[in-house]
Order: structure tokens, then sequence, then C-alpha cells
């Protein structure tokens, strides 16, 4: 909003050439979004609370700490996220960026997906929610109409292509359907791979914010054609935008760390993780990144593939290859504490945070 208000003032008064500047609205929308955190953040807190008289209710068949300690702490603390990301990405973003209203949509209506999930886990007291295939199809609906409307704003050599890291002239043709179906599945797994790693205080938001800053340089590189010139990346025009929407989830997540850290007083809740992990994945399709979203992203992935392994062995073969999956778990049965987790599983995102933002000199 501040960029299509005071931008085409700058010849009237100098200083609101500011605004034109990417870098100067993204850091706004990250101190935007982090003092609005701290600002609303015990209230909402406090109100959540309120209604949620018992808190999240714990899963039976979880570690059996978690009874104990974490009892009547209140979820669905991803509002805290949702409510400064928006307010951040429209003062600051320009707002006749398609793209932004594309990742900002499927953001919300992840978050709406994961609220109604939460909502109804607290009033029926039990820890399923919604039906996973309801679920499941709503995402996957929100996700293919979403990767459609992308492919319809990309540049016509990119549109229904897949880009590979590392391979600077190479691009694979998926089609429509191809590429709405790759793109739709790159939304809904990032989203659920980032809701089966928010199992500890802090564990999934850490990385969120690591792999938001990684995707908020990229969409930075590949919107600015003189950058991408010299990294032989494919151009996307006007998706440098997004720095603007990533820096304010930055800023959102670590005003929400503020509160989540150990011993938390609030949970995410699906209400947060189902929205942010669908909104990296959104970036991802826009920047003809998604492979590198795997990368960046690994630590989700090696959450989603602990349970896929512990799902697979349990029914082949009646074993479990872990203790207790997702991966995080199976080191919480092993007696690491929860903070030794959590900052061990910190280092490996941010390692593989590094070796996904690499690639973008790897051609």
């Amino acid at each position: 909003m501040f960029y299509n208000l005071f931008y085409p003032l700058a010849d009237v008064f100098g200083p609101f050439n500011l605004f034109r500047y990417l870098t100067f609205r993204s850091i706004g929308a990250f101190l935007t979004a982090l003092v609005l955190s701290f600002l609303i953040g015990g209230v909402l807190i406090r109100w959540l609370r309120s209604k949620q008289q018992q808190g999240q209710p714990i899963r039976d068949d979880g570690p059996a700490s978690h009874l104990m300690t974490k009892k009547g702490t209140p979820t669905m603390g991803g509002l805290l996220i949702l409510i400064t990301l928006a307010i951040a990405t429209l003062l600051w973003a320009d707002l006749a960026n398609r793209y932004v209203w594309i990742v900002l949509g499927v953001t919300l209506a992840f978050g709406a997906i994961g609220l109604w999930d939460d909502f109804l886990k607290v009033t029926k007291r039990n820890s399923k929610g919604v039906p996973g295939r309801v679920k499941l199809v709503l995402s996957i609906v929100v996700a293919g109409i979403a990767a459609y409307l992308i492919a319809q704003l990309s540049p016509p050599p990119l549109r229904y292509m897949l880009a590979l890291p590392f391979l600077k002239d190479v691009l694979l043709p998926l089609g429509v359907v191809g590429f709405v179906a790759f793109g739709g599945l790159v939304m809904v797994s990032a989203s659920n791979a980032v809701n089966l790693t928010d199992g500890l205080d802090g564990l999934a938001i850490g990385p969120v914010i690591m792999a938001s800053a990684v995707f908020g340089l990229i969409a930075y590189v590949v919107g600015n054609i003189i950058l991408t010139n010299y990294l032989y990346l494919h151009h996307v025009p006007r998706a440098g935008e997004l720095a603007v929407l990533l820096a304010a989830l930055v800023g959102a997540g670590l005003g929400f760390l503020w509160f989540n850290a150990p011993p938390a007083m609030v949970f995410m809740g699906d209400t947060g993780s189902l929205a942010i992990g669908g909104a990296l994945g959104a970036v991802a399709v826009v920047t003809k990144h998604e492979i590198v979203l795997a990368i960046v992203g690994g630590l989700f992935v090696l959450e989603t593939v602990s349970v896929i392994v512990q799902v697979l062995s349990f029914k082949w073969t009646g074993r479990r290859v872990f203790r207790m999956a997702p991966l995080h778990h199976h080191f919480e049965q092993k007696g690491w504490a929860e903070p030794t987790i959590v900052f061990r599983f910190w280092i490996i995102a941010a390692i593989l945070a590094m070796a996904g933002l690499a690639t973008l000199k790897l051609r």
C-alpha cells in the first residue's frame, strides 16, 4: 500500500523515492511484522488461553513427557503469524503485483484449513480434528488453482516448465496438467512437511525462518534481470516483490518464536504450520526453484520421510525403524532433551539452507 500511495508522489517529495526499492520495503515489512508480533502477541495468547481452558489436546501415542509438560498450552498461535504477515505485506508490498496476492491467498487459505482443524481439536477435545482426506482435498484444490494462476503469469518460455538446479539451459516441459499437478504437489507437500515437523517448542519455526530468508533472496534475484543474467538463472519478471512477503514472514516468525521458545506459551497449531509451509511451496513454484526447496527445507523432508518409512515398515514387516515418528520423537525416546533436539535440528536446517543457497551460483 505504501508503495502504491507514496512512490507516485516521489517527484513532489523526494524521500518517497525510497519506496521503489525492494530492499527498503522488505526491511519495513520485516520490522512491521516483528513489532506487531510483540505488541499483540501477549494479548492474543491470553485470549486463546481464555477460550481454550484445557489447551491443545496432546496425542496419547506421543512421548509421555508431553502429557505433563505441555498440557494446558493453547494452540492456534499461527494466528499471530498470519495476522502480522498479512498486515506487513499489505502495507509494504506492491498491491498491483499478482504474485503477491496468489502467495498471500495460498497462505491464508491453508491457514483457514488449519484453523478449522485446530478448532475441532480444541472443541471436541481430541487430536483428530478435520478428517485427513478432507484436509487433503481442500489443500489440493487451493494448491491446484494457485499453480494454474502462477503458470498464467509466468513468461511464455517458462510457462508449464520445470527448471533444474545446476543446469542453466535445461527446462523440462510438463504441460498444463503436469505443471498444475506438480506445482500443487509442491505446495501441499511443503505444507504437510512443516506440519509434521511442528512437534517441539520452536522446532518448526526456526527452519521456516531460515528457508524464508533464503527464498526471499532467491525471489529478489530471479526478479532482477541483471542478477539472473550474471548467475545464469531463469528470469521471472515481478517475482522480486515476493521478497517483501518473505521478509514479513521472517519478522512474523521471529515474533512468534519469542512466545514459542521453550517452554512455549503457545503452539503454532495447524493454523500456522499448514499456512507457512504452503507459502514456501507457492514461492518455490513462482521462482522456478521447486527442487531447491527440497534442499533448503531438507529438515522438513527428513521428518516426512521418517513418517513414511515408519508406516511402510510397520505395514510390511510389523517392525518399526524408529522408536517413534516423526524423527524428532525418535530422539526424544532415546533420551535427548527437547532443547538439544531443537538446536541440533536448527543447525542441520542452517547447513541445508546454505547448501540450497549455493545452487544459485553452481551452474
